[in-house]
Parts: structure tokens; C-alpha cells; sequence
């Protein structure tokens, strides 16, 4: 996997004191931030940007078998500039979690490359022996530092989602915090405690990791922290469902339910949230923190202090739409459970971001051990992800980037009404305006636009070919622009080039 002299190399690296580490390498640009003039999106290496990908599983560092190289490759050449990471709280039982067949965060027994050392008392339930939780692996940190810095090199921003919830017993009890997979001292636990301030020693050790990966990855300009991935899947509230008219137990059963965390783990996040804050005082970078609010999207009513990102998975676009206001940056963060089908989760990516979104990440099946250039074309678990869907992904991001991100803003007036599709709209109006219309069939959009004279093109999102929109003076007011055949949807750039 690493050639032996980085490998020396980085290790040596983990065993530097982690502050002047940090100082050592924090030479270069300071770390992703939101917009000062539109914190709807990202400024990164001098530029305005979205962050669009379809990732691997998350488990690129924890699994030692997996070629990260080749992965971050196959992201750089499609186009692509994110990916999410778990860095070891929580993993995954092979060929069993979530129906998962080939998963990346279900290491193969002996591959889980965890931030701790193997103690010498044998009985780890995943294989080997337990871990010591007051001891870190360097050469875990060793492949983390290797990671980030070739994600760097591509340009490709790295969410590291520092824990997760359980899900159920069959994770639980291969997580190292479980007391029977470590050697310091705990009695059983509820797993649904495990993330509260009710987790006795455990919190102490919980402390220790996050402040010992904020130090790690403090000189890395390409990081952003994420709390937990979906807390409200152990602690949930039922908040709302998304079809009413369900009859029970449907309704108020998943993927029906739209639940946020409840008041023990928002008290616990806040305390992620702080032991990042205090830990970074005395560092030189500070990083962007996200929280993972709800599956869906709801209008959000907790946010949690030093959070600038707000995460959803599955998201519909009004999960953008209904938290414009925040001045936050809002993210699609993960998609899944409606098939292989590539259309399905190229639509919610266009509908997304063009209602005010910052972050697109589709969960990539097609990304497995041996397939680390998204390869894997057999049926691989609860979603999509296939070379063409990155493609695909590809076309949205060349599309965000010809825009001038930091004067954009969703528009619900320019589109006065589009028979057969919906409209979601971006615009610096009388400026440029960024157009998605989702639906199969060609529509006459009724466009309200200032007067002067205008160029534009339409483009495909699955194909990306670009059709020319003839050059039109227009004296204000209401008008009439046909689209050309449409089939799961079809994008809209217009400029107006004169008053």
C-alpha cells in the first residue's frame, strides 16, 4: 500500500510533538472556511467553491486494505473534491452491516488499522487482540497524515466524522470503546449511552481521541470535522414524517420518519464541539465543524455552538430552501436506499444545489477492497455509485464552478412558472441566473428577467453536452424560452450580457 520510505517517513512525523508538527506544515493556505461575502459556500485556495463527490465508504484509512491512492485518483479524474471519513470510533461487521457486501468499513479480520494500540490480552471480537485506549497507533496516525496529504495534492477536501452512532448490538460489539474489546477498566454498558455524558470512563477516553486527531490534523488546510455521523439513529425524536397520509405502522417507521438527536446527545455533541474549540486555541489552523442534524430535512431548531455546517442525508431540497436563513453552509452529506439507478441521485444533487446547497456527497457502493477506482459494478448495498453516475457528478461540479458562487442566491421570482418540471433557481438577478428544471418532457418556461440583451446555454447533466441559447434582447418583464428535450431533467445558464 505505502511505499516503506513515506511510510518511515510519516511515522517518524506521529512521533513529533503535535503542536510544532502542526506549525511545521501549516505554511501553506489557511485551512477551508466558509465565504465572508456568501457562507453558503466554501473559499478554498483563494476561490469561492461547492464541494461535490460520490465517495468510498469511509473506511479508507481504518481498513488497511484498502488503496487510497487509487481511490483519490479516480475522485481527482472525474472532477470531484470531497470524500468523508471515519476514523475508527465506530466500524462496520463484514458482509453483514446494512447488507453491505464489500464494505469498506468492514475491515477483513486483522486489517482494522484502529488509533490505538493492541494491548497483549488476546479477545477482540473482530480478531487479535484487545486495545489499549491510553496507547495510539503511530502507524494509524502514520496512513491518516499519508491520506490527507494526498488528498491535498488532488485538491479533494476530507470530512472526518469523528464518531458515530452504533446502530445495534452487531456494531457495537466490535467498537473499541465496547469494555470487552478494551483493557481499561469499564463495566457493560447501554451502547445507547455510549454518546451522552452517561458513559462514565469512557467520556475521558472519547476526549482524549478527538483532541488527539484535532492535533494530528491541525496543519492539513483540507479538513473539516464533522461531530457524529446520524445521532439520531441510538438517540432519536420523532420530529416529523415526510408523507402524512401514510397509514400506521408505516408511518412512523424509517424511511418515513424524520427524526433529530434528543436533548442527552445534542449535550454530549456540544461537548465534541468544545473539546475541538479548546484544543485548537493553542494550535495555528482552525477548522470548520458540522453537524449532522437529520435524515430528509426539517426547518433546523438546535444548532450547536461553533457549528458552521449543517448536515443532512437523503436530503430533499427543502432542506436548503427552508434554512437559507441560517447563513450557514448546508450539505447533503450522504444518499442512499432508492436503488443503483444513477438518475435518481443525479436529480437530487441538481435539485440540492441549485436550491441553495454548498455540499453534495453520494455514498458510492461501486468503491470496495480491489475496486478502489469505483469498479465494483455487482450489487454492493443500500444505494447507487457507478464510474458514469461519477461522471455524471462531474458535469454538476464543472457547472457550480462556472458560476460566480459568491453573488448567488435562490431565486423563486425569475421562474414565474415552467409547465411539467420544477424549477429551482440561483441567481444575482439582472446578472446571471443558473436554472434546473426536473422533468421528462420539453416545457415552456415563463421567465420574468429585467430588460437587455442576453446569452445562455442549456446543458445536460447526464450527458454534459451544451446546446446554445440564441442571443435574445428582451425589454423586460415576462417571456416565454422552450426547452429542448428533456429526460431526468435539463440545466440553464443566462447572462445578461447588456442593460
Amino acid at each position: 500500500m505505502m511505499p516503506w520510505n513515506n511510510f518511515l517517513c510519516a511515522t517518524l512525523l506521529a512521533f513529533l510533538p503535535a503542536v510544532s508538527h502542526g506549525q511545521t506544515l501549516s505554511r501553506s493556505s489557511e485551512p477551508i472556511r466558509l465565504d465572508s461575502r456568501n457562507p453558503h459556500y466554501f473559499f478554498f485556495h483563494g476561490k469561492t467553491i461547492a464541494l461535490i463527490t460520490s465517495g468510498e465508504h469511509y473506511g479508507a484509512v481504518l481498513n488497511a486494505d484498502f488503496d487510497y491512492r487509487k481511490y483519490l485518483d479516480t475522485l481527482q479524474s472525474d472532477g470531484l473534491n470531497y470524500t468523508r471519513l471515519f476514523p475508527g470510533s465506530y466500524v462496520e461487521v463484514p458482509e453483514k452491516s446494512f447488507g453491505i457486501r464489500r464494505n469498506d468499513l468492514a475491515p477483513a479480520e486483522g486489517r482494522f488499522n484502529a488509533p490505538w494500540t493492541r494491548s497483549s490480552t488476546p479477545g477482540y471480537a473482530g480478531g487479535g487482540n484487545k486495545f489499549d485506549l491510553d496507547r495510539w497507533n503511530a502507524e494509524y496516525f502514520a496512513r491518516l497524515h499519508d491520506f490527507l496529504s494526498e488528498a491535498a495534492k488532488r485538491g479533494i477536501v476530507v470530512e472526518i466524522s469523528l464518531f458515530s452512532s452504533q446502530y445495534g448490538e452487531m456494531q457495537w460489539a466490535l467498537s473499541p470503546f465496547n469494555p470487552a474489546n478494551n483493557v481499561n477498566g469499564r463495566s457493560a454498558i447501554d451502547r445507547k449511552l455510549i454518546n451522552t455524558l452517561e458513559s462514565g470512563n469512557i467520556l475521558a477516553h472519547q476526549e482524549r481521541y478527538t483532541r488527539k486527531l484535532v492535533r494530528e490534523v491541525s496543519a492539513f488546510d483540507n479538513v473539516i470535522f464533522e461531530l457524529q455521523n446520524e445521532p439520531f439513529a441510538d438517540r432519536p425524536v420523532l420530529d416529523g414524517v415526510v408523507n402524512l397520509y401514510l397509514f400506521p405502522p408505516a408511518r412512523n417507521q424509517f424511511p418515513n420518519t424524520i427524526e433529530t438527536a434528543d436533548d442527552e446527545s445534542i449535550a454530549w455533541q456540544a461537548h465534541v464541539a468544545q473539546w475541538i474549540a479548546s484544543e485548537e486555541e493553542s494550535l495555528p489552523n482552525k477548522h470548520l465543524v458540522a453537524q449532522n442534524y437529520c435524515d430528509f430535512g426539517l426547518p433546523v431548531s438546535t444548532l450547536i455552538q461553533g457549528v458552521s455546517i449543517v448536515n443532512f442525508h437523503y436530503a430533499y431540497p427543502e432542506a436548503a430552501s427552508a434554512n437559507y436563513g441560517l447563513g450557514k453552509l448546508l450539505a447533503y452529506d450522504e444518499t442512499g436506499f432508492l436503488g443503483r439507478d444513477d438518475a435518481a441521485y443525479r436529480r437530487q444533487a441538481w435539485n440540492f444545489m441549485l436550491s441553495g446547497g454548498g455540499a453534495f456527497d453520494g455514498l458510492d457502493y461501486s468503491f470496495s477492497v480491489g475496486h478502489e477506482d469505483g469498479s465494483d459494478t455487482e450489487p454492493n448495498g443500500p444505494g447507487g455509485g457507478s464510474a458514469a453516475f461519477r461522471r455524471q457528478l462531474g458535469i454538476l461540479s464543472k457547472f457550480m464552478r462556472s458560476l460566480p458562487l459568491k453573488d448567488l442566491a435562490p431565486d423563486a421570482h425569475a421562474v414565474k412558472y415552467s409547465n411539467g418540471a420544477y424549477a429551482r433557481v440561483l441567481s444575482n438577478p439582472g446578472k446571471e441566473y443558473a436554472i434546473y428544471l426536473d422533468g421528462n418532457e420539453p416545457a415552456d418556461v415563463t421567465l420574468d428577467l429585467p430588460p437587455g440583451s442576453y446569452s445562455g446555454e442549456w446543458t445536460n447533466p447526464e450527458s454534459g453536452q451544451t446546446t446554445a441559447v440564441p442571443n435574445f434582447k428582451h425589454s423586460g418583464g415576462e417571456m416565454l424560452l422552450r426547452t429542448p428535450a428533456i429526460r431526468d431533467g435539463i440545466a440553464l445558464r443566462l447572462v445578461r450580457v447588456t442593460p
